[in-house]
């Protein structure tokens, strides 16, 4: 099994970013997809989520209206869209999925002037 997010970065407030999370080895389309933000010094928390069959969607209220979450079962790839970025935003960003548990190893998100 493979997990493994892309995209993140160093942004200026305002910005947007756009994750990946690819994956193999598991079946990605009945998986619900979540993804988790970690801060320094801070614990992780949910951010978004989409069910197996991508009809379902739940946002954090602190991202609301600026993130979107998708998928791409053909792909095997999760996405967020991470518009209008703030700096509370900057977090190492993982994605889970509910199949077997699986985590990625996070991808970094900076945003700073």
């Amino acid at each position: 099994v493979q997990v493994v997010e892309s995209g993140g970065g160093l942004v200026q407030p305002g910005g947007s970013l756009r994750l990946s999370c690819a994956t193999s080895g598991f079946t990605f389309s009945r998986s619900t997809m979540t993804w988790y933000r970690q801060a320094p010094g801070k614990e992780r928390e949910w951010v978004a989520m989409i069910t197996g069959s991508g009809l379902g969607t739940n946002y954090a209220d602190s991202v609301k209206g600026r993130f979107s979450i998708s998928r791409d079962d053909i792909k095997n790839t999760g996405y967020l869209q991470l518009n209008n970025l703030k700096p509370e935003d900057t977090a190492v960003y993982y994605c889970h999925f509910s199949t077997g548990g699986y985590w990625g190893r996070g991808t970094q998100v900076t945003v700073s002037l």
